[in-house]
């Protein structure tokens, strides 16, 4: 290919204004995948990343962890989970996390991936200057290592749905899958971000009898509603006694059976805590980061309440798959697509990171090749 170097959206140091860098293109070792890069999402973990709220990141980074791209060169066969082959000029996703290793006692005997000692993820761990270099989605090229799990995406699929779902999708299908919402279940989702507003759509779509989402502002409500979610409660507007009225009221007076907390705030743990019912479940994903503490009763809150509580930590390929197939089967019903708000080019990415922060957008798109498809 005629052009080696790629231009690239880099942090080099916590709280650093964000760099455009040229890096080149390196040469592919077998196994490998070129991709020119569609869009790049930017979630909250890069506004943490930004502040260096996250271990063990190595500096300068170049973020983007879900991406969507066409791949440009590939070195050898590559495969998808299906054993179609990776062709050139194809449009695919892949799983951000890479070199879980499949040997050690949290794969093999815990089945529990996500705490594999030895896993990677593009845009978060793999920093600019690791060879073979370009690991993150906001540049316009993105190398892939050999054994990175690829995923076609399907013609029903555009970029933009896909990008649309993002990194929330699969982390929200996990959360519902360690929920087990049964049919007619009240589920209340604490936060209105992409994960918290996907965790509602799942849950509409896993046969709740009742979906509550507590969040603000009232933009992402909003969406909330339009994809049928039963009642919103907005925290800007309401106080702690009349949400948990409100929300006891429209649940048989005795509280959702299953809640899930998707804000990333600490002390929306204590309010989970008062409001699901006697004997439900409370399903934790949004503490991905050290917010602080909160002080909660154990007797009250979790014993006498016969409480079930379970932490859901980031995703594996299953819930990539099955991310694919929900917006394939659904996207017509939730339009995962419209959770994006604006997409931003490489140069504009500081007011991006502005506008997530302050939550002035549901889902913004960083696209270094210019607009993707709708």
């Amino acid at each position: 290919m005629s052009r080696r170097y790629a231009r690239a959206l880099v942090y080099p140091a916590p709280n650093h204004p964000p760099e455009i860098r040229r890096y080149p293109i390196p040469d592919l070792e077998p196994g490998a995948v070129l991709l020119r890069v569609l869009a790049s999402e930017i979630c909250g973990t890069d506004v943490h990343l930004f502040h260096g709220r996250l271990q063990g990141v190595p500096y300068p980074l170049i973020p983007g962890h879900v991406s969507v791209g066409i791949v440009e060169e590939k070195n050898g066969a590559v495969y998808d989970v299906e054993g179609r082959p990776i062709n050139l000029g194809d449009r695919v996703t892949f799983l951000d996390v890479h070199a879980t290793c499949n040997n050690c006692w949290y794969c093999l005997v815990a089945k529990a991936t996500t705490r594999c000692p030895h896993r990677r993820v593009y845009g978060i761990t793999y920093g600019a200057e690791d060879p073979p270099g370009l690991a993150g989605g906001w540049s316009e090229y993105l190398y892939l290592r050999p054994n990175t799990k690829l995923l076609h995406l399907p013609t029903e699929v555009s970029a933009a749905t896909w990008m649309g779902g993002g990194c929330g999708l699969p982390t929200a299908t996990h959360a519902i899958e360690l929920a087990q919402i049964r049919l007619a279940d009240r589920v209340l989702i604490q936060g209105s971000g992409p994960v918290g507003l996907s965790c509602a759509a799942l849950a509409l779509l896993s046969g709740a009898g009742w979906v509550g989402v507590v969040g603000a502002p009232e933009l992402r409500l909003q969406l909330a509603r339009r994809f049928g979610v039963d009642a919103t409660f907005n925290i800007q507007t309401t106080t702690l006694q009349e949400r948990q009225n409100a929300i006891k009221s429209l649940t048989g007076n005795r509280g959702p059976d299953v809640v899930i907390e998707a804000s990333g705030n600490p002390q929306a743990i204590l309010e989970g805590c008062e409001l699901v019912r006697d004997g439900g479940r409370y399903v934790i994903v949004g503490q991905y980061t050290d917010n602080g503490d909160v002080l909660i009763n154990p007797h009250l809150h979790i014993n006498r309440k016969h409480l079930e509580i379970r932490g859901c930590w980031g995703s594996d390929f299953s819930h990539f798959y099955r991310a694919i197939e929900i917006l394939k089967r659904f996207e017509s019903r939730i339009h995962w697509s419209h959770f994006i708000s604006r997409s931003y080019q490489l140069d504009e990415v500081p007011n991006a990171l502005e506008d997530v922060e302050q939550q002035r957008v549901i889902k913004a798109l960083i696209t270094p090749n210019g607009p993707i498809d709708s």
